[in-house]
């Protein structure tokens, strides 16, 4: 039986939560002829060639910085990734030329196997929210506007949650980190922060908010999960805030991406 390859591109990729997560899912279920590895591309001109080199991959994982332009060599994106402008999940199937004929792509590329994508950080961003919201999370703020805001967004939106984002720049529609009062901390009783700020191993900084403003009635999620408690995370918590970390939600996107990996479902 062939070896069935998933992997991870991006870069750099100095350090994977999922090729341990699916290396470890793999020898504890007994799942045979899998592997799952990194594979580090600064360029996507080179993702083809990537391709074109491991015939027996079947999906992929995406992360920065290729989660916005992989979609230019997709064949099929779904909905929901092309709402959030972001794929961080790619399905590979073979296809014959009789497939890709009927389909109107002879000519357009030069592979016989089929690339969709999808994004899971939705998905894992969705579930592990809801069960903590309450009554008065209605309002939103969102730390950082970079592109993992993008689903943060999309879930927020879809729970009919107001959201204003913060960020150091002079945009529209976003108040700067320095104009954040108390008043608008206590209005926003939900706040995420999608920003690297406290990321292992620079634990000793947060964004830049009034902390003395937060209340019982806070949640605050961070994305990260390394630490399992950010500097954010602490000083909510200390103020009395329910605080979470990033860690299911990467938990159930790598899930997602198995199912996804593994489901005979046809895309148009």
């Amino acid at each position: 039986m062939a070896t069935k390859q998933y992997g991870l591109i991006g870069y750099p990729l100095t350090h994977s939560f999922s090729k341990k997560y699916f290396t470890e899912k793999f020898e504890q279920e007994k799942i045979e002829d899998h592997v799952y590895d990194l594979y580090e591309i600064k360029n996507l001109s080179d993702f083809p060639e990537l391709l074109r080199a491991n015939p027996g991959l079947c999906g992929l994982n995406v992360t920065v910085p290729h989660k916005i332009g992989v979609m230019f060599y997709l064949d099929w994106v779904h909905p929901e990734a092309k709402e959030v402008d972001a794929v961080n999940c790619i399905r590979i199937t073979s296809e014959s030329p009789v497939a890709a004929a009927f389909s109107g792509e002879v000519g357009i590329k030069d592979h016989e196997f089929r690339l969709e994508g999808f994004n899971t950080d939705v998905y894992g961003f969705e579930m592990s929210l809801k069960p903590l919201l309450g009554p008065q999370h209605t309002q939103a703020l969102v730390l950082g506007t970079g592109g993992a805001s993008r689903a943060v967004k999309y879930v927020l939106n879809k729970l009919n949650i107001y959201t204003r984002f913060a960020s150091r720049q002079n945009e529209a529609d976003h108040i700067q980190y320095k104009d954040l009062t108390l008043e608008i901390i206590s209005k926003y009783k939900l706040i995420i922060n999608t920003t690297p700020l406290g990321m292992s191993p620079d634990t000793d900084k947060c964004p830049d908010i009034p902390y003395e403003a937060l209340t019982s009635e806070h949640l605050l999620y961070d994305l990260i999960y390394n630490p399992a408690e950010t500097l954010f995370l602490k000083k909510g918590k200390e103020q009395g805030a329910t605080i979470k970390n990033g860690y299911e939600m990467l938990l159930l996107q790598a899930e997602k991406s198995w199912e996804i990996w593994n489901s005979r479902e046809q895309n148009p």
